[in-house]
């Protein structure tokens, strides 16, 4: 890894714990205020907060609505996956289960695909439900069945471009069961409190590469039906749907899966009609595709020790097993770094980047169990297939990858200036959003002019960042070397953290080049050479219990990139490592002594965030 002198790093613990509570009641009373918030009809008191606030949440989670989750035996609707979020208890494959801290916002993002199925397999008495793939998929009794139903009806018709089996009845099928999403979403949104976003999955794989995305509406102004693959199989066709759903005063925009099963077809050289990706690409794919899914259940997309080799923290989530099934080798061109940094690329060559996106996270779970991310909380993602910890140490997921190379996935935090669902969805159009691998860390990243070396509160920290610069997701403007401002708090029940990383790419000569920087790590460990000696904070094998003394709370750094060049077209995102905790797998060992994972499977890991970028773009 490359590193260079740090300019400057700061680091501190906010102590909020000694103003006085009169000092601490001027300072709530300067930062947010209570407004009252009338949604259809009903007026809420919702909490606006200026400086804005860190809201968690899902953003691609499927349930029964979704045919592939159908039939591997999930039977919770939206409604379940919505009152799951909030903290209530369901069964998840016959058992209650909770999730640990309820969610402040949720997306369901079941296929557009399937949902006419969907609506006669869970609906008696419509037609078709007594056709003999319905029966097959509604009572498949074991997994090896479940399976063979899946690959008939699901991976083939898909990989063939045609989704539908005989017993479809057609779009208003299509159209009843989107009106159901519709009504549970509207149902649990309770504005300041929990928000629902309505939203779906397009599921297109040309040759089994995956260029899923979802799909996000502000408002309740919603087509009378999704636009799924089955109606156009190309990105450039969605974007011309939604050009069209624009021009009927619908506001909507997408956020493409996981990178690492795409063959590389995600960040393209050649669109999918085999035309050059010109400017007119460039600027409908940017104008539609915000962000990009860091992390989910299926693995880690920032980058992988095989073309990252000097990357130490490279080795993460990596689901390997992927490249067994379909031919979805490991290519440079399948994770993040790459196409951000080729986006940047292109800005050079047609003065716009396609590739300029933010960051989330999201489980893909199809079980409907909302962020389900805590590793000792983890129950599986897939109905039969991982159901238990014997199924998660030895079976496979079909066409996919090997159930322990999955993970219980990411989570997405938007800072928003309030819980409603036109903050979230503007905090995440606007890019100012941020993915972890599951922990509730918080992480903001401002570029500007003029940042002070130490700050009295964490609210003047903000204001500052926000009066003299710009927020992640957005440009830097400017000739002189920018301030990148860092901060970091950790999640409140898991360890402390120990590095801050800045992540830079560029283009040079034509060429592609991308590096890190050590900005911030606990315990006074950062080098003036910028390396950092590694920490000793193990997990207990026996127990599953982190390390409690090691690592800092709080980290933050304001930093200069000694490399700066005002005319280089670049961007800069962060990257938080917590300190080790223990893996679902070992909480699977500790718990069921008769279990054993493969020697390969890591027990331990350390949790991340990532921040969105920010672009550094001189004008053309």
């Amino acid at each position: 890894m490359k590193n260079s002198i740090i300019v400057l790093v700061i680091l501190f613990l906010f102590s909020c714990n000694s103003k006085s509570k009169e000092d601490k009641a001027n300072e709530d009373e300067i930062v947010s205020s209570n407004e009252l918030y009338t949604y259809k009809g009903k007026s809420y008191e919702v909490a606006e907060n200026p400086l804005k606030e860190a809201y968690f949440g899902e953003q691609h989670l499927h349930t029964a609505a979704s045919m592939d989750a159908f039939i591997a035996g999930t039977r919770l609707t939206p409604d379940d996956a919505y009152r799951f979020a909030q903290g209530e208890e369901v069964l998840v494959n016959g058992k209650p289960h909770t999730i640990n801290r309820p969610l402040d916002w949720a997306a369901v993002t079941d296929h557009g695909e399937f949902l006419g199925e969907t609506y006669t397999l869970m609906n008696e008495g419509t037609p078709g439900y007594d056709s003999e793939a319905a029966v097959s998929m509604r009572e498949a009794q074991d997994l090896q069945t479940a399976l063979t139903v899946y690959k008939k009806y699901v991976l083939d018709a898909l990989a063939g471009g045609n989704a539908h089996p005989d017993f479809w009845q057609g779009y208003d099928a299509v159209k009843s069961q989107w009106q159901k999403n519709i009504e549970a979403t509207e149902k649990n949104y309770k504005p300041g409190t929990f928000t629902t976003i309505h939203a779906y999955e397009w599921s297109s794989a040309p040759n089994t590469a995956n260029l899923h995305r979802n799909v996000f509406f502000r408002d309740t102004n919603l087509p009378d039906m999704p636009f799924s693959s089955n109606e156009g199989p190309s990105p450039q066709e969605l974007w011309d749907w939604m050009i069209a759903q624009e021009k009927n005063g619908v506001k909507v925009f997408c956020n493409p899966h996981n990178s690492n099963e795409s063959k590389g077809m995600l960040f393209p050289e050649v669109a999918m009609n085999d035309k050059p990706i010109d400017k007119s690409y460039a600027e409908t794919r940017q104008h539609f595709e915000r962000n990009l899914e860091m992390m989910q259940t299926k693995g880690n997309s920032e980058v992988v020790p095989d073309f990252w080799p000097n990357d130490e923290f490279a080795d993460f989530e990596n689901a390997v097993s992927l490249q067994k099934y379909n031919g979805r080798v490991f290519e440079r061109h399948n994770f993040v770094r790459y196409g951000l940094t080729r986006g940047v690329k292109y800005y050079e060559e047609l003065g716009t980047n396609p590739f300029k996106y933010g960051f989330v996270g999201g489980t893909d779970s199809h079980n409907a169990v909302m962020s389900n991310v805590e590793e000792w909380n983890y129950v599986g993602h897939h109905g039969m297939a991982d159901e238990t910890a014997d199924g998660r140490s030895k079976n496979e997921q079909d066409g996919e990858m090997y159930n322990r190379d999955m993970n219980p996935g990411g989570l997405t935090g938007v800072w928003a200036i309030t819980n409603t669902r036109e903050a979230i969805w503007d905090g995440m159009h606007k890019r100012e959003s941020f993915a972890t691998s599951g922990p509730r860390i918080k992480v903001r990243f401002f570029a500007g002019k003029g940042y002070k070396s130490s700050y009295g509160s964490y609210e003047e920290m903000v204001q500052d960042g926000y009066d003299k610069g710009v927020p992640m997701g957005q440009n830097y403007v400017g000739q002189e070397s920018p301030d990148f401002m860092v901060w970091a708090i950790k999640d409140p029940i898991a360890p402390n953290l120990g590095r801050v990383q800045i992540i830079k790419g560029w283009v040079e000569n034509g060429e592609m080049k991308d590096t890190i920087y050590n900005v911030a790590a606990s315990d006074g460990r950062l080098q003036a050479d910028g390396s950092v000696p590694p920490i000793d904070a193990p997990v207990d094998l026996k127990t599953g219990d982190f390390n409690k003394e090691k690592g800092d709370p709080e980290l933050m750094a304001i930093w200069k990139d000694p490399n700066f060049d005002p005319n280089q077209n670049a961007y800069y995102y962060v990257r938080v490592i917590q300190l080790p905790t223990a893996r679902y797998s070992l909480w699977d060992e500790i718990r069921n002594p008769d279990v054993h994972y493969p020697e390969d499977t890591k027990r331990v890991i350390q949790e991340r965030a990532w921040a969105s970028p920010i672009w550094i773009e001189p004008s053309k």
